[in-house]
């Protein structure tokens, strides 16, 4: 039965995660041991931690826990290069021996508990298998109305992205071949997986509070991660532009021609507040217009050079575990 069960890879990106990695590593060999006596993994299976350049001991740890379990590898970066970035490091490396690979955070916010679960539906026949939360109940009112805003937004703007869903999720080598064809230097993996476009599904959970340490996603890095996503996806913002031009265009005509009926009826006032207004609303019109179009053009000039998307420095790989 156990020579029969699926090759699963935990793919976890680490970035300054020393305070959490010691219990996470521990949860999860639980979780590979319990996985295997019900014949849901095989020997082979790995937990494959990958070291996002931190700053911290992550790498140290990392490679402590390599030398003792035999369920631990390593993978670490040459720099920092994100987490989209990092979390696609560990799948491409994982590719090369799993028949599938989970991806999951470190800090044990994902619920360890639905893990079956996604191998069961593989077994069942799935490529792609999302971790769907069940509520938003551990994040602040105002996290939670902006993450939930943001996936609205997506799908008004025509990307398919799964609600709710961040990256936990299950994919077949099958999908990771598939998505190893993706090139893109701007990395929005919520927006690419689905385009794959294998049998899918989805499970869901309880998002639990995160184990120890602080949140890698400040608000900064949460709106900007928002406006890759979108502007990797979507033109409809240039669309939009667009539109937006024509309105104002329209209205500067009327606005015209009711100043030359005014000034040719005697209407005409000096007006101080209107001419200031004016100018203020289309100078800012103006300037959000050039910075979405720039936005646009910055991507495509990261996207022409070509760069590596990341390096790897060092990989400790570990023999099968008997």
């Amino acid at each position: 039965m156990e020579n029969q069960s699926p090759v699963v890879y935990f793919v976890i990106p680490c970035y300054n995660e020393e305070a959490v990695l010691p219990e996470t590593v521990k949860r999860l060999t639980e979780k590979l041991d319990s996985m295997r006596e019900k014949g849901l993994a095989s020997p082979e299976s790995r937990m494959l931690l990958v070291d996002d350049g931190s700053k911290d001991a992550t790498w140290s740890l990392i490679s402590g826990f390599h030398e003792k379990n035999a369920y631990v590898e390593g993978v670490k970066l040459a720099h920092n290069r994100g987490h989209q970035n990092a979390l696609l490091c560990g799948l491409m490396t994982a590719r090369e021996s799993c028949d599938c690979a989970i991806s999951l955070d470190a800090d044990l916010q994902d619920d360890t508990g639905v893990l079956d679960q996604f191998v069961e539906k593989y077994l069942e026949g799935c490529d792609v298998v999302y971790g769907v939360r069940n509520k938003r109940d551990t994040d602040t009112w105002f996290k939670r109305t902006t993450a939930e805003g943001f996936y609205k937004v997506m799908k008004v703007l025509g990307v398919d992205v799964v609600f709710n869903h961040a990256d936990y999720r299950l994919m077949s080598r099958r999908a990771l071949e598939a998505l190893s064809e993706y090139r893109e230097t701007n990395l929005f993996l919520r927006g690419i997986v689905p385009l794959i476009g294998y049998r899918s599904d989805y499970v869901y959970y309880d998002r639990q509070e995160r184990f120890a340490g602080e949140s890698k996603y400040p608000l900064k890095k949460m709106l900007s991660f928002a406006l890759d996503g979108i502007t990797s996806f979507s033109v409809k913002p240039l669309k939009l532009i667009s539109n937006l031009g024509i309105l104002i265009s329209v209205l500067s005509v009327f606005g015209l021609l009711y100043a030359l009926v005014s000034y040719f009826a005697g209407w005409a006032v000096s007006g101080w507040t209107a001419i200031v207004c004016s100018i203020w609303l289309l100078g800012g019109l103006q300037m959000l217009c050039l910075g979405v179009v720039g936005g646009y053009i910055g991507k495509i000039y990261s996207e022409v050079k070509d760069r590596p998307r990341y390096r790897i420095e060092d990989h400790l790989k570990n023999q099968p575990k008997d």
